[in-house]
């Protein structure tokens, strides 16, 4: 997918994602922070990423590394557009945060009619790839992950699956498996991968490819089974789930845990937050809370992270273009 990548496209956004870190404006030129900072969340309470923005603004409040007040907004809706948003409009001020999913991210700066592309957000810093997970009901018929998209495949679009988000790393990951076996499923979206999780073991679908962070509890209270993990290992929560490499699979997929700010924000501003967003990263608190939701560490400082999300625009520019929500390039 590498190669719909453009040499002109990269240095545009590069440019544009480097312009918004040294921007300044006037109206925000005091000492940060001056005020409350805002940590947007683009799903419900109780998501995956709404789990890692409280872990994060937890661990800046405990260790007193900002005077002022942190709070967590949830804005679900829109597939995460509504959030997005929110966070563009508020350009060239520091004390507004996303909390981002790569790939909601990623899919919405690739719609230009949403005119949400990465020159109007100033990447701060990754801190870890969080692996999918596909999950049954306990009782389900279906024993493995070989069992369930061999039935996807003599059957197309019989069984039915929950995301997230209908543009996301879930969705995502049922485009590869589709790409590479020839099976076909439905799928329907909630606000939140917890959500998804929970209309599984309601019995409401077949199966949920979202993140393992957000059905853990359901899977510890034997309500959910996990039939395969997306990441390059096994993860220690579910020992017996094999990865989808080990079933054949070529496929290798996980959701990237990170936070940009508007663009146009001081350059001391932005470098102020991912210091302090390094403390938390580096922290007892937080590798303890990483490993207890199978996170695999994914750091990247502010520079390298905007280069991380142009390389991975090219890799979901096709996919949306597959499924028919972008033309092809």
């Amino acid at each position: 997918m590498k190669n719909i990548d453009s040499t002109c496209f990269r240095a545009s956004v590069l440019a544009a994602c480097c312009a918004a870190v040294v921007a300044a404006s006037g109206v925000h030129a005091q000492t940060f922070p001056s005020r409350t900072i805002e940590f947007n969340v683009h799903t419900s309470p109780g998501g995956g990423t709404d789990l890692f923005a409280r872990a994060v603004t937890d661990l800046l409040a405990r260790e007193k590394i900002f005077p002022q007040a942190i709070i967590v907004s949830n804005r679900p809706g829109g597939s995460g557009v509504l959030a997005f948003n929110y966070v563009k409009s508020k350009r060239g001020d520091p004390h507004v945060v996303l909390t981002m999913a790569t790939g909601s991210f990623l899919a919405a700066t690739n719609r230009k009619e949403f005119d949400l592309g990465l020159e109007h957000f100033t990447p701060l810093v990754s801190f870890a790839l969080d692996p999918q997970a596909i999950a049954v009901v306990v009782d389900s018929k279906f024993k493995t992950a070989k069992d369930l998209i061999e039935a996807g495949r003599k059957e197309p679009n019989t069984i039915t699956a929950s995301v997230a988000s209908a543009t996301g790393t879930a969705r995502l990951l049922l485009y590869l498996i589709e790409r590479d076996t020839g099976a076909k499923f439905k799928y329907v979206s909630f606000k939140s991968g917890s959500e998804a999780a929970l209309a599984v073991a309601g019995g409401h679908v077949t199966f949920t490819p979202e993140n393992l962070s957000e059905m853990l509890s359901l899977v510890e209270n034997k309500k959910l089974r996990v039939i395969a993990v997306s990441g390059e290992k096994r993860l220690a929560a579910v020992p017996d789930a094999p990865t989808l490499k080990e079933l054949g699979y070529n496929v290798v997929v996980g959701t990237g845990r990170g936070f940009v700010m508007p663009a146009g924000v001081p350059k001391e501003a932005a470098a102020a937050m991912e210091a302090a967003l390094k403390r938390v990263h580096d922290s007892a608190a937080w590798k303890e809370f990483a490993a207890r939701n199978n996170y695999e560490d994914m750091w990247r400082g502010s520079a390298e992270f905007g280069k991380l999300l142009v390389d991975q625009t090219a890799d979901m520019t096709a996919f949306l273009a597959h499924i028919g929500t972008v033309q092809k390039p």
